[in-house]
Parts: C-alpha cells; sequence; structure tokens
C-alpha cells in the first residue's frame, strides 16, 4: 500500500469512490452523484503544495483518498485552518486505510501551512466520528438537524484538531 499525490488521472476513481458515499447516505451532504466536471473545478482548487490531495493505492487500485482543502478562503484569518476530507472504496473498508489516510493528512498539514484541521460531517457517520476522535480530534460545534436526507433530518458536526 502507497499513498501519493493525486494527479489528473486519478480524478475517475476520486469520484467514484466519493459517488459511492454519496449512495451510502449520511456520509456527505450530497444527495445525488457528482460529475467528472464537478471534481476536475474541485481538484483545481486544490494545489499540490497548500492543498493536496492524496491516494492510497493497492497495486493499481486506488482504494481511498484525502484531501486538505481551504476553510473559508476568502478569510484571511483563517488562512491557517484547513479542512481535512477522506474517503475509502467501500471494498476495501475495515482494513486500516481511513487511519492511513488520516495519519498522512495530519502529517503533512504543518508543511502546508497548517495549524489546525477541521472536519465538517453528519452525525449519522459513527464510523468517520470514530476516526477522528482516535487521531485527537475533539467536537468543536454542531448545526442541529440542519441536513435533510429523505425523511431524516442529520446534525451537521464540526471537529477539529490543533497541530
Amino acid at each position: 500500500m502507497i499513498i501519493r499525490l493525486a494527479t489528473e488521472e486519478d480524478l475517475p476513481a476520486i469520484n467514484a469512490i466519493y459517488n459511492q458515499a454519496v449512495m451510502q447516505r449520511f456520509c456527505t451532504a450530497h444527495l445525488a452523484p457528482v460529475d467528472l466536471e464537478y471534481r476536475r473545478a474541485w481538484f483545481s482548487d486544490h494545489p499540490r503544495e497548500r492543498y493536496p490531495v492524496s491516494i492510497s493505492q493497492d497495486n493499481e487500485k486506488l482504494t481511498g483518498w484525502v484531501s486538505l482543502g481551504a476553510y473559508r478562503a476568502d478569510r484571511q484569518a483563517l488562512a491557517h485552518v484547513g479542512e481535512v476530507s477522506y474517503y475509502v472504496d467501500r471494498d476495501c473498508r475495515g482494513k486500516g486505510l481511513g487511519s492511513l489516510l488520516l495519519h498522512h493528512a495530519v502529517h503533512v498539514a504543518p508543511a502546508c501551512g497548517l495549524s489546525i484541521l477541521v472536519a465538517i460531517l453528519l452525525d449519522k457517520n459513527p464510523e468517520s466520528i470514530s476516526l477522528l476522535r482516535k487521531f485527537g480530534f475533539s467536537l468543536w460545534g454542531s448545526m442541529p438537524g440542519i441536513a435533510s436526507i429523505g425523511e431524516e433530518t442529520a446534525d451537521h458536526l464540526y471537529y477539529g484538531l490543533k497541530l
């Protein structure tokens, strides 16, 4: 298993993994799969020296990805804060890949000029909450019942970590 910086050629696999989470529900606030054009625009907002996107790869198979992104990009006082996102292929879950990816993000964030990481997720994603807590993230805020998915609502949670 290796972790490396993502390239444009990885975007179809990155997008496919993300869309698995969309269809699973409560792993993202998207309700419909996103297309490759969306993913390309997203990738262009992630310059590798500041907001890298990294992938885990087993032989030729892309198994998961993690990204650091801007948190409120137009607010200069928050320039040292990054948002971390991570997704693992459904066939590769339960093998420690989430830990591997999050460890990587926490490790590279300071070199990217980030001193705080936030993760924004839904409260009905206990696996992700457990992973964040494992790495020392704590609950910094909640927006109760703000997300509507089908007939259900979910809280939007903000977890944070000072590096």
